[in-house]
């Protein structure tokens, strides 16, 4: 969440940066009266404590005064609820409000505003009409969505053969990449996580629509491996020597795609569940925006190593996610739709999620501070296996395999 400190001292820069990514500002202006509030009950609160321990004798006290004392007791104990109160909605409201974009994020107001960086490749000149990874995968017997629609509905993946090894030689290949080159530690954890922990990355309680709830239970079928590895060091202080934290996970990944209806409805582009590997940093201050740029240079390997197109955007304020202070999108080439599709969001959310989970770190001198949390996906696998059969499909309907991926594989063509 946005530091408190920050509203109350520099309230004009909050509203501008709220403003640029076109939020309304209802609930900063709340926030607003409700902390003046606050403040004011905070001030009585402390003015009736300290009647009160003006009265308080060394001794016993006399009648008269134990009536005062009662009286204030009383007082001070509504006056609390009051403070209470007000608190709880400060924090309700805290919660909803999204990051503040860094200063050099571009102002825009949806999509069409993000910033073309750089282009990497080429895309592929075909002699033929390029297929649909979809329609190369089903005539290679490799996908099957028909099955996954009877075992499941719409939006589900069914992978078979080369296909089920593929996607696995995907994620040992981009794990491997990420621990062996780039450092970061490897997690397994669970893909069911409680609500707190998504409080904590900021998917609840705004977007709890977006995710799958276990009924009768506090547990969420995870969106994103970021939620368990950001909140690996939930309600911590790190010491700063640990620091810079870098952990990887595979892990499946669930989305209603409530928001998504009619778009992507064949393929593997956007489904209800798919794998993706995850990197998060965790860092001083200071190093933010350096570990941002670590990371995405992270994602990119693997995409250069692949050899698969791809662009890099920088995002304006209005295309942000709600937790992100600054965003690259990492967009891969898909031929058969004549485009770049996402495969990657990098992002730095500043201190936004360590205030909301409580991640911090002492530093030399001992004293305490919040953290810098950053996050990107290292690839989403589904995409990135799309992207592979559109990419390297060949006259005859095969698939030539990267020369990165055929030690995993066996094999040098599907």
């Amino acid at each position: 969440m946005i530091d408190p400190k920050r509203i109350r001292e520099n309230y004009s820069e909050v509203e501008t940066g709220l403003n640029n990514r076109r939020f309304p500002l209802d609930d900063l202006l709340q926030w607003k009266t409700i902390d003046q509030d606050w403040r004011k009950q905070s001030i009585e609160l402390e003015n009736l404590q300290a009647q009160r321990n003006q009265l308080l004798p060394k001794g016993k006290p006399e009648p008269e005064v134990m009536v005062k004392l009662k009286a204030l007791s009383d007082a001070i104990q509504a006056q609390q609820g009051v403070v209470q109160t007000l608190e709880n909605e400060l924090k309700k409201l805290a919660l909803q409000l999204p990051n503040i974009p860094v200063a050099d994020v571009p102002v825009g107001a949806s999509e069409a505003d993000n910033v073309e960086l750089r282009k990497v490749g080429s895309p592929p000149s075909f002699a033929f009409t390029p297929k649909t990874h979809d329609e190369l995968g089903e005539s290679l017997n490799i996908l099957d969505f028909t099955r996954a629609a009877v075992m499941s509905g719409a939006r589900f993946a069914l992978y078979k053969g080369l296909g089920a090894k593929l996607e696995r030689a995907l994620i040992q290949f981009m794990l491997d990449t990420h621990t062996e080159l780039h450092g970061y530690t490897e997690l397994m954890p669970p893909v069911l996580v409680n609500s707190q922990s998504l409080v904590g990355t900021g998917q609840l309680p705004k977007f709890a629509e977006d995710s799958f709830k276990i009924d009768d239970t506090d547990l969420w079928l995870s969106p994103t491996a970021e939620v368990q590895l950001t909140n690996f060091y939930r309600d911590s202080i790190i010491d700063e020597k640990q620091l810079p934290v870098k952990l990887t996970a595979h892990t499946a990944c669930f989305r209603k795609e409530a928001g998504s209806y009619g778009k992507d409805m064949n393929g593997l582009i956007r489904l209800h569940q798919f794998n993706k590997v995850e990197l998060v940093q965790i860092v001083q201050p200071e190093q933010s925006e350096a570990a941002l740029q670590a990371l995405l240079g992270h994602a990119e390997t693997i995409l250069r190593q692949l050899e698969l197109p791809y662009r890099v955007l920088g995002l304006c304020t209005g295309d942000m996610g709600f937790s992100s202070a600054k965003t690259y999108d990492i967009e891969v080439w898909i031929p058969s739709q004549n485009t770049y599709r996402e495969i990657s969001s990098c992002s730095t959310f500043t201190d936004f999620q360590s205030r909301r989970a409580m991640i911090r770190y002492r530093n030399t001198e001992g004293k305490v501070q919040y953290a810098h949390t950053i996050n990107g996906s290292g690839l989403a696998v589904g995409r990135t296996f799309a992207a592979i059969l559109e990419n390297y499909q060949q006259a005859d309907g095969s698939i030539k395999v990267p020369k990165v991926l055929r030690k995993y594989l066996g094999v040098e063509t599907i």
